[in-house]
Protein backbone atom coordinates (compact mmCIF):
# COMPACT_ATOMS: atom_id res chain seq x y z
CA UNK A 1 0.00 0.00 0.00
CA UNK A 2 1.48 3.43 -1.17
CA UNK A 3 1.07 6.40 1.37
CA UNK A 4 -1.34 9.11 -0.03
CA UNK A 5 0.46 12.27 -0.29
CA UNK A 6 -1.18 14.74 1.36
CA UNK A 7 -1.59 18.84 1.20
CA UNK A 8 -2.01 21.34 4.27
CA UNK A 9 -5.24 23.04 3.15
CA UNK A 10 -6.51 25.55 6.09
CA UNK A 11 -9.80 26.03 6.34
CA UNK A 12 -12.27 28.54 8.82
CA UNK A 13 -14.80 26.79 10.10
CA UNK A 14 -17.53 28.34 12.74
CA UNK A 15 -16.79 27.63 16.20
CA UNK A 16 -19.53 25.13 17.02
CA UNK A 17 -18.82 22.86 14.10
CA UNK A 18 -15.20 22.67 15.06
CA UNK A 19 -15.89 21.94 18.31
CA UNK A 20 -18.87 19.32 17.41
CA UNK A 21 -15.76 17.72 14.97
CA UNK A 22 -13.58 17.42 17.79
CA UNK A 23 -15.88 15.85 19.63
CA UNK A 24 -17.24 13.52 17.09
CA UNK A 25 -13.46 12.64 16.78
CA UNK A 26 -12.67 11.83 20.17
CA UNK A 27 -15.68 9.87 20.42
CA UNK A 28 -14.87 7.84 17.48
CA UNK A 29 -10.96 7.68 18.41
CA UNK A 30 -9.66 8.90 15.17
CA UNK A 31 -8.59 12.28 13.59
CA UNK A 32 -10.35 14.90 12.47
CA UNK A 33 -9.05 15.35 9.22
CA UNK A 34 -10.14 11.64 9.05
CA UNK A 35 -13.80 12.50 9.72
CA UNK A 36 -12.89 15.34 7.17
CA UNK A 37 -11.84 12.90 4.71
CA UNK A 38 -14.75 10.49 5.25
CA UNK A 39 -17.43 13.19 4.85
CA UNK A 40 -15.57 14.02 1.49
CA UNK A 41 -15.09 10.86 0.09
CA UNK A 42 -19.05 10.76 1.23
CA UNK A 43 -20.05 14.11 -0.89
CA UNK A 44 -17.63 13.51 -3.86
CA UNK A 45 -17.29 9.60 -4.06
CA UNK A 46 -14.35 8.04 -5.38
CA UNK A 47 -11.60 10.24 -6.52
CA UNK A 48 -8.85 9.24 -8.69
CA UNK A 49 -5.41 9.52 -6.71
CA UNK A 50 -6.95 8.92 -3.81
CA UNK A 51 -7.37 4.99 -1.62
CA UNK A 52 -9.77 4.80 0.10
CA UNK A 53 -9.08 3.57 4.31
CA UNK A 54 -10.73 0.51 5.34
CA UNK A 55 -12.78 2.44 7.79
CA UNK A 56 -14.02 4.86 4.88
CA UNK A 57 -14.79 1.93 2.96
CA UNK A 58 -16.95 0.19 6.12
CA UNK A 59 -18.66 3.33 6.65
CA UNK A 60 -19.72 3.61 3.21
CA UNK A 61 -20.45 0.06 3.39
CA UNK A 62 -22.77 0.41 6.61
CA UNK A 63 -24.58 3.46 4.42
CA UNK A 64 -25.31 1.27 1.88
CA UNK A 65 -26.63 -1.57 3.71
CA UNK A 66 -28.93 0.93 5.88
CA UNK A 67 -29.81 2.07 2.84
CA UNK A 68 -31.38 -0.94 1.35
CA UNK A 69 -32.43 -2.11 4.57
CA UNK A 70 -34.81 1.18 5.32
CA UNK A 71 -35.87 0.43 1.02
CA UNK A 72 -36.54 -3.06 2.06
CA UNK A 73 -38.60 -2.39 5.32
CA UNK A 74 -40.60 0.08 3.31
CA UNK A 75 -41.86 -3.17 1.30
CA UNK A 76 -40.32 -2.44 -2.39
CA UNK A 77 -38.46 -5.57 -1.85
CA UNK A 78 -37.10 -7.04 -5.15
CA UNK A 79 -34.78 -9.77 -6.03
CA UNK A 80 -32.31 -7.35 -7.18
CA UNK A 81 -32.23 -4.93 -3.59
CA UNK A 82 -32.25 -8.51 -1.72
CA UNK A 83 -29.39 -9.92 -3.48
CA UNK A 84 -27.36 -6.21 -3.55
CA UNK A 85 -28.41 -6.27 0.94
CA UNK A 86 -26.51 -10.03 0.95
CA UNK A 87 -23.65 -9.25 -1.21
CA UNK A 88 -23.22 -5.96 1.21
CA UNK A 89 -23.70 -8.07 4.53
CA UNK A 90 -20.84 -10.55 3.38
CA UNK A 91 -18.58 -7.43 2.17
CA UNK A 92 -19.43 -5.73 5.42
CA UNK A 93 -18.70 -9.38 7.33
CA UNK A 94 -15.44 -9.56 5.33
CA UNK A 95 -14.20 -6.30 6.35
CA UNK A 96 -14.86 -6.58 9.99
CA UNK A 97 -13.08 -9.51 10.04
CA UNK A 98 -10.66 -7.65 8.68
CA UNK A 99 -10.51 -4.95 10.59
CA UNK A 100 -10.59 -7.32 14.23
CA UNK A 101 -7.36 -9.14 12.54
CA UNK A 102 -5.97 -5.31 12.37
CA UNK A 103 -6.87 -4.52 15.74
CA UNK A 104 -4.98 -8.16 16.86
CA UNK A 105 -1.90 -7.27 15.05
CA UNK A 106 -1.74 -4.06 16.04
CA UNK A 107 -2.17 -4.95 19.28
CA UNK A 108 0.80 -7.17 19.15
CA UNK A 109 3.01 -4.60 17.82
CA UNK A 110 1.53 -2.29 21.14
CA UNK A 111 3.29 -5.40 23.06
CA UNK A 112 6.32 -6.12 21.52
CA UNK A 113 7.13 -1.88 21.70
CA UNK A 114 6.37 -1.87 25.51
CA UNK A 115 8.31 -5.21 25.71
CA UNK A 116 11.29 -2.92 23.84
CA UNK A 117 10.99 -0.15 26.23
CA UNK A 118 11.23 -2.18 29.36
CA UNK A 119 14.03 -4.57 28.24
CA UNK A 120 15.66 -0.34 27.80
CA UNK A 121 13.94 1.00 30.95
CA UNK A 122 17.03 -0.64 33.01
CA UNK A 123 19.28 1.05 30.92
CA UNK A 124 17.19 4.56 31.04
CA UNK A 125 15.37 4.74 34.62
CA UNK A 126 13.88 8.03 33.66
CA UNK A 127 11.73 6.49 30.84
CA UNK A 128 7.75 6.67 30.80
CA UNK A 129 6.88 3.30 30.72
CA UNK A 130 3.33 2.43 29.83
CA UNK A 131 1.54 -0.74 29.79
CA UNK A 132 -0.19 -1.85 26.89
CA UNK A 133 -3.43 -1.11 26.13
CA UNK A 134 -6.47 -3.36 26.57
CA UNK A 135 -9.15 -4.27 24.50
CA UNK A 136 -12.75 -2.94 25.38
CA UNK A 137 -15.62 -5.02 26.28
CA UNK A 138 -17.18 -6.78 23.33
CA UNK A 139 -20.59 -7.97 21.97
CA UNK A 140 -21.53 -11.54 20.92
CA UNK A 141 -21.02 -11.29 17.40
CA UNK A 142 -17.91 -8.45 17.71
CA UNK A 143 -16.23 -11.48 19.50
CA UNK A 144 -16.90 -13.88 17.56
CA UNK A 145 -15.40 -12.01 14.51
CA UNK A 146 -12.38 -11.13 16.74
CA UNK A 147 -12.12 -14.97 17.37
CA UNK A 148 -12.24 -15.36 13.90
CA UNK A 149 -15.31 -17.71 14.52
CA UNK A 150 -19.22 -17.56 14.30
CA UNK A 151 -21.89 -16.78 16.68
CA UNK A 152 -23.17 -20.15 17.18
CA UNK A 153 -20.07 -21.76 17.55
CA UNK A 154 -19.62 -19.19 20.31
CA UNK A 155 -22.31 -19.63 22.02
CA UNK A 156 -22.38 -23.66 22.14
CA UNK A 157 -18.83 -23.05 23.28
CA UNK A 158 -19.95 -20.32 26.24
CA UNK A 159 -22.37 -22.75 27.49
CA UNK A 160 -20.91 -26.41 26.85
CA UNK A 161 -17.34 -25.56 28.29
CA UNK A 162 -16.56 -24.71 31.86
CA UNK A 163 -15.64 -21.07 32.29
CA UNK A 164 -11.92 -22.02 32.82
CA UNK A 165 -11.86 -23.83 29.46
CA UNK A 166 -13.96 -20.94 27.59
CA UNK A 167 -11.63 -18.76 28.37
CA UNK A 168 -8.79 -20.86 27.22
CA UNK A 169 -10.37 -21.99 24.37
CA UNK A 170 -10.80 -18.19 23.62
CA UNK A 171 -7.17 -17.06 24.41
CA UNK A 172 -6.00 -20.11 21.86
CA UNK A 173 -7.95 -18.34 19.35
CA UNK A 174 -7.51 -14.53 19.98
CA UNK A 175 -5.20 -12.88 18.04
CA UNK A 176 -3.33 -10.72 21.29
CA UNK A 177 -4.25 -14.33 23.41
CA UNK A 178 -6.78 -12.71 25.57
CA UNK A 179 -8.96 -14.62 27.53
CA UNK A 180 -12.68 -13.60 27.75
CA UNK A 181 -15.33 -13.81 30.53
CA UNK A 182 -19.06 -12.55 29.66
CA UNK A 183 -20.33 -10.21 32.70
CA UNK A 184 -23.44 -10.55 33.26
CA UNK A 185 -24.21 -6.92 34.21
CA UNK A 186 -23.59 -5.31 30.77
CA UNK A 187 -24.09 -8.86 28.64
CA UNK A 188 -20.99 -8.05 27.10
CA UNK A 189 -17.33 -10.30 27.10
CA UNK A 190 -14.51 -8.52 28.73
CA UNK A 191 -10.96 -9.16 28.11
CA UNK A 192 -9.20 -11.28 31.10
CA UNK A 193 -6.00 -10.52 32.62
Amino acid sequence: MTPIERESINFKLPKPLAAALRKAARERKTTATDLVIQGLHHILGDVPGTEVSIEIRLYQLEEEFFRLANSLGEGSTNTHDEQRLTNLEGKLEALSNRLAKFEGALMQMQSSVNASRSRRSSYYPYQYNSAPPQPQPFELEKLALRLNTNVSTLTEKHTTLSQKDFELWCKERDPSQYAWRLNSKDGLYHPVK
